[in-house]
């Protein structure tokens, strides 16, 4: 199995101190920093552009996980790879074209995940999956940190682990976003996830490292 990657979403962080917020998860076991950014349009919820994803990469001495949850994002996709993204996930939902969409990601130099809300079936990605890097799959309703899990979600990281293999793509990232704790990690680990996202778990707790720390046994 495929070393567990633990990706921290800096929407759940102290935005009053960000820079120590970053040089915290700079010294964690975290690999990835996950960044989302919202519209207001395609999520009921604005977070964040292109001036603090580059203050954060300035930070950060971890991957840059971009997860877009914003209308027609091929707009933009230029400009997120300049601001620092290694990784940039587009939401299937807000793709017309999506074969086009992903292309342009590959074309920059970045990796593509594609991410599917609580209502969108796995069958969705069955053109896609052997050309992207990572599937994201929502445990939530995007917009906001904090919510509860829904459980159905172990359930379509199974099919999405079903699908990659069918289809010959034994290295995809399968990444959950949204409730996740230790209470439900280790079952979404057995069921195929190997990149959890976890907001509000990390930085409301009382030692941030060592959840994150912990988190990552889980996958051992």
């Amino acid at each position: 199995m495929e070393k567990l990657i633990i990706a921290p979403s800096v929407l759940s962080a102290d935005f009053s101190k960000l820079g120590s917020e970053i040089a915290m998860l700079n010294e964690s076991e975290a690999q990835w920093i996950h960044i989302d950014i919202m519209d207001g349009m395609f999520v009921p919820n604005i977070s964040f552009g292109f001036p603090v994803l580059e203050a954060i990469n300035k930070k950060s001495e971890k991957f840059l996980d971009v997860h877009l949850m914003i209308e027609k994002p091929d707009r933009y996709l230029t400009q997120f790879k300049d601001a620092g993204a290694n990784l940039i996930t587009v939401h299937y939902e807000a793709c017309t074209h999506v074969h086009r969409t992903i292309q342009e990601i590959r074309s920059l130099g970045c990796q593509v995940g594609i991410a599917i809300n609580p209502g969108t079936p796995v069958s969705v990605l069955n053109e896609v999956i052997d050309l992207i890097d990572l599937v994201l799959i929502m445990s939530v309703n995007p917009g906001f940190g904090g919510q509860e899990f829904i459980l159905n979600s172990i359930q379509k990281t199974k099919e999405v682990k079903a699908l990659a293999e069918k289809h010959g793509n034994k290295n995809i990232k399968i990444e959950i976003d949204g409730g996740v704790t230790d209470l439900n990690a280790h079952e979404l680990i057995s069921a195929g996830a190997n990149v959890l996202v976890a907001g509000n778990f990390v930085f409301k707790s009382t030692n941030p490292k060592l959840t994150i720390s912990d988190l990552l046994k889980l996958g051992e």
